[in-house]
């Protein structure tokens, strides 16, 4: 597992995020993260309503915060996304996001 300080600049669905991530020595990259272990509703199709409002519950918790990203692979998964954990004062997001009924654990 990798650890790295970003600030989270997008939230495209309830697990899909881009982030400007701190790599060390003043090099930052901007990169997309599929949240690890969980899955939420979509944004499209019939799940579109429960999607929008996971969503925005998202954003209202992350965007344009400073996190912490905990990666699970040093590789992108299918659609081009690094799995991660994301942590913001000390909550780990992805478990929150389960605990409060916003989303499921999912197996990648």
């Amino acid at each position: 597992m990798y650890q790295y300080k970003a600030k989270i600049i997008g939230v495209y669905d309830g697990d899909t995020v881009t982030a400007m991530v701190d790599l060390g020595f003043f090099h930052f990259q901007q990169m997309v993260f599929r949240l690890y272990g969980i899955n939420t509703p979509e944004i499209r199709g019939e799940q579109r309503e429960q999607g929008l409002i996971v969503r925005d519950i998202l954003r209202a918790m992350i965007l344009d915060k400073d996190v912490i990203i905990n990666s699970y692979k040093d590789k992108q998964e299918k659609y081009g996304r690094y799995l991660a954990n994301i942590v913001i004062d000390g909550v780990d997001v992805n478990h929150w996001l389960v605990q409060n009924g916003h989303a499921e654990e999912y197996m990648l």
